[in-house]
């Protein structure tokens, strides 16, 4: 308190000195028709040091951040961009790894910092600063890919696997079975076993039998894009599956299979045009683990892009039973949808019978006029 006083006091008195000055100068300015010659004015230097004091505190207050590790200076192709564009604001709260991020050779090749981006991404920095710098590739691309989107294999050359604690995709099939076995994943998309389940098949029915022409969509979650690839194979339906390379390289499996992959974040503005799309999936990337106000604005974002009469489908969302109808529910009845269909069932595996949970699959078609 003593120092909070005394700092008040200093400031106070710096202020009363300063505007003492400006008056002295305006005084002798209106008396004076003639220019005269500077009078000396003798400043205390216990004064001068408490101005710089005030002056270096200031400036420390001014430039001081959360991020205690920012000490370098703020590179120049930063500063360049963010005269062109603009950076996202939540870039701003992690200064120390946009300067990572930005401190590069120019007209050279990029640093390989895929961990570094997938972090800002997640941490909602995002759409990243471009940089001017040439990305690396692969050293040995494939000269032909499958017309197929279920290939017996993915090409190891189409990654860059220097990253990833797996060296090829038949590691990941052996370690990540549920997005990179195609098969697999393909079967659990066209087959019917629960209430909780809706073939593509099944789907594609709904919309015929309510005139509702599916052509556009997107994926949110879409892992590997195992969904999209369905849809374009069997219905001519191009979907874009967004997804983000975490500890795989989801992107340019998507890619490998003649897909169409946008590494964008859960929280990002779908980057489409409003009223543009037939059907929004979102698939197991959205549950109860986001953020109420980050799902909520989601919601509405697919609402904006999709057309009068389009679907939002969600597939085995799950949260607390409990959540979901005092939480989930409700905010999804806001949207004022029709309910074409709505399943609910428990969540048998470990973490679901610990927690309560629950899976929701759900189609739910937006009115044709507001």
């Amino acid at each position: 308190m003593a120092f909070t006083m005394g700092f008040n006091f200093l400031l106070l008195l710096a202020m009363a000195a300063t505007n003492l000055l400006s008056l002295y100068h305006l005084s002798s300015t209106f008396q004076s028709p003639k220019p005269s010659p500077p009078v000396p004015i003798h400043i205390p230097q216990h004064l001068l040091r408490h101005l710089n004091d005030i002056r270096a505190t200031i400036n420390h207050l001014t430039a001081s951040t959360s991020d205690s590790k920012r000490t370098s200076p703020v590179p120049h192709d930063l500063i360049l961009h963010s005269q062109v564009a603009p950076i996202a604001s939540s870039c701003h709260r992690h200064p120390y790894l946009l300067r990572r991020y930005m401190n590069y050779t120019p007209f050279s090749t990029c640093p390989y910092d895929l961990d570094l981006q997938e972090t800002l991404i997640l941490n909602g920095c995002h759409p990243l600063p471009r940089r001017r710098c040439f990305s690396k590739t692969p050293p040995k691309p494939t000269s032909s890919l499958p017309l197929n989107p279920f290939p017996t294999a993915l090409p190891d050359s189409s990654v860059i696997w220097t990253k990833y604690s797996c060296k090829s995709f038949a590691c990941l099939l052996q370690n990540n079975p549920i997005d990179f076995d195609l098969n697999a994943r393909r079967s659990s998309l066209l087959k019917y076993a629960s209430e909780l389940d809706l073939p593509v098949n099944r789907f594609m029915q709904l919309a015929k039998s309510a005139n509702s022409v599916i052509r556009l969509g997107i994926d949110i979650g879409g892992g590997t894009g195992t969904f999209a690839a369905l849809m374009k194979i069997f219905y001519n339906v191009t979907m874009l599956t967004t997804t983000l390379n975490v500890n795989a390289p989801y992107s340019e499996a998507v890619a490998a299979r003649g897909l169409v992959p946008l590494h964008v974040p859960l929280q990002q503005r779908l980057p489409v045009f409003d009223g543009t799309m037939d059907l929004v999936r979102c698939g197991r990337a959205v549950n109860r683990w986001i953020p109420l106000p980050v799902m909520e604005f989601m919601f509405y974002d697919v609402d904006r892009v999709l057309k009068g009469g389009g679907y939002l489908w969600l597939d085995r969302f799950f949260s607390k039973a409990m959540d979901l109808e005092e939480v989930y529910e409700p905010m999804i009845r806001k949207l004022g949808y029709k309910k074409v269909k709505w399943a609910v069932a428990n969540k048998t595996d470990p973490s679901g019978l610990k927690n309560g949970e629950v899976y929701l699959t759900a189609v739910l078609q937006k009115p044709v006029s507001r």
